[in-house]
């Protein structure tokens, strides 16, 4: 009996640590603000705004709000989702060589959540040590295509998304404010 007391006291332990040694998602909370005002610190707070609103708009999101569609014609949230994921590689990829081109279809809801926060993480840390984003503008459009085309975009869809599961009956998490970056108390 005492053997079997150890071996189930052994599991629990086993799978409580692996829960708590879970990866932490970025933007829980928005990132400290920035010492100075550069290009890149506004871009990277840009895309920190983003990734803040992403992580609650999508935090907790159930099968049924996934598959919720408002109409024939438009957009479930998981079909939101995987339009946001591609944005973030776009995003991604026009300020570095790491953007990642997965099969979306093949990846899970969590997956796909995870690589669209650590996209938008890594955007930000490039543009937080550039003084002068121009250095991204390339033959085909200027840096400043991105902050009105994906980034403005992505925020657009994080604000349907949110709409999106309030209809399917799981409303945003009320203490989450987007102005301060954090939870209410």
């Amino acid at each position: 009996m005492d053997k079997l007391t150890m071996i189930l006291a052994l599991l629990i332990s086993t799978f409580v640590m692996a829960q708590s040694e879970k990866e932490k998602l970025p933007y829980y909370e928005i990132p400290n603000q920035p010492e100075s005002y550069t290009a890149g610190t506004v871009a990277a707070r840009m895309v920190d705004g983003l990734g803040f609103r992403y992580y609650w708009a999508t935090e907790g999101l159930r099968h049924e709000d996934l598959v919720y569609k408002p109409s024939e014609s438009g957009r479930s949230s998981a079909e939101t989702i995987d339009h946001l994921l591609g944005l973030s590689n776009f995003i991604l990829s026009s300020v570095s060589e790491q953007g990642e081109r997965t099969k979306q279809t093949e990846l899970t809801f969590e997956s796909k959540r995870k690589q669209t926060l650590l996209n938008l993480k890594k955007v930000s840390d490039i543009l937080r040590t550039m003084d002068d984003v121009s250095k991204f503008d390339n033959d085909r459009f200027p840096f400043w295509n991105i902050l009105n085309g994906p980034i403005a975009d992505a925020l657009w869809h994080c604000g349907q998304v949110v709409m999106l599961r309030r209809a399917s009956g799981n409303p945003f998490n009320s203490k989450v404010s987007v102005f301060s970056g954090k939870l209410k108390e």
